[in-house]
């Protein structure tokens, strides 16, 4: 089962390579065909900041499962393992619930989205926002997941040491900032 949730985050890296390539090379194009030939890919503009938008929240969940968002670990170092489960237990209800909120709102805007359509693509406005559904699910079952093995005792001391921020050497941490 591990082995398929590697493969599965294997994948959506790709994707995100894929689309941050797109992303780039459409705005490259674009740029030298306005400032070059006076004359520009229309659709381009639209789809590069769609595709940002799905870098933004695919990886989001990547990061999400690689704990690398933004913490305050300076806080967190300062407790002792039990604090530091706390503090874990806390933070993953916390976020089930905002990730919860997020995947509602996604779902109560779905109707909306799916009738209006991008004035260039005419793609309907729910591929674009409905990766809302995915990154709210996402993220509530990593945390789930995480809250869990919290629960049950199935931590283990390199993801407290990781939620601490104890696994990055002094650049990566200054790098977060």
């Amino acid at each position: 089962m591990q082995r398929a949730v590697d493969l599965f985050y294997k994948f959506l890296e790709f994707l995100l390579i894929l689309l941050l390539s797109g992303m780039a090379i459409m705005v490259f194009l674009n740029v030298v065909l306005r400032y070059g030939f006076n004359s520009g890919v229309n659709v381009s503009d639209e789809l590069s900041r769609y595709f940002f938008v799905w870098v933004t929240f695919i990886g989001a969940v990547v990061t999400f499962r690689e704990n690398s968002h933004v913490g305050v670990e300076t806080l967190v170092m300062m407790f002792g393992r039990r604090g530091r489960i706390i503090c874990m237990i806390l933070s993953n209800i916390v976020i089930i619930a905002v990730s919860a909120i997020f995947f509602w709102g996604t779902w109560k805007q779905a109707p909306i989205n799916a009738s209006m359509v991008a004035p260039v693509t005419k793609l309907p406005m729910i591929w674009v926002y409905g990766i809302g559904f995915f990154t709210g699910a996402g993220v509530v079952i990593i945390a789930l997941e995480r809250l869990f093995r919290l629960l049950t005792g199935r931590i283990t001391e390199e993801e407290i040491a990781a939620f601490a921020g104890e696994h990055m050497s002094l650049e990566q941490l200054s790098e977060r900032t």
